[in-house]
């Protein structure tokens, strides 16, 4: 259950800093690209594989290294796990592997978004 705490305690920081971020990168720079979800995601990506190297090389505890990576940057990033799991498929197995899990994340996250959208328009009528 401490574990659990410490999980939502970081994603609640991680969903604070990515709404502040996407703020920021609107007033800074204008809302026509995703900047700031763009941003967001590159940090992810950069603080999860430096994370999880340093608690393997710095023996952190199992509740420390999930609060960071589960719940911080789990709440600010849900991609920066997704890159990192695609990392280890492309290191650990065979390269097709990742390949399959790249565009079956890639495509079938397009399909399901237009599955969604045009399920509430067809729902809502707007």
């Amino acid at each position: 259950m401490e574990r659990f705490f410490w999980i939502c305690l970081g994603g609640a920081a991680g969903t604070g800093a990515r709404y502040l971020v996407s703020v920021w990168a609107a007033q800074r720079l204008g809302g026509v690209f995703p900047y700031g979800t763009l941003i967001v995601n590159l940090i992810g990506c950069f603080v999860i594989a430096a994370a999880v190297h340093a608690s393997v090389a710095l023996a952190w505890s199992p509740t420390v290294r999930a609060a960071i990576t589960v719940g911080l940057i789990g709440g600010l990033t849900t991609y920066s796990s997704f890159n990192h799991e695609t990392m280890l498929l492309f290191g650990e197995g065979p390269p097709a592997t990742a390949v399959v899990n790249l565009a079956l994340t890639m495509v079938g996250g397009l399909l399901a978004g237009w599955a969604g959208l045009t399920t509430a328009r067809a729902l809502i009528g707007q």
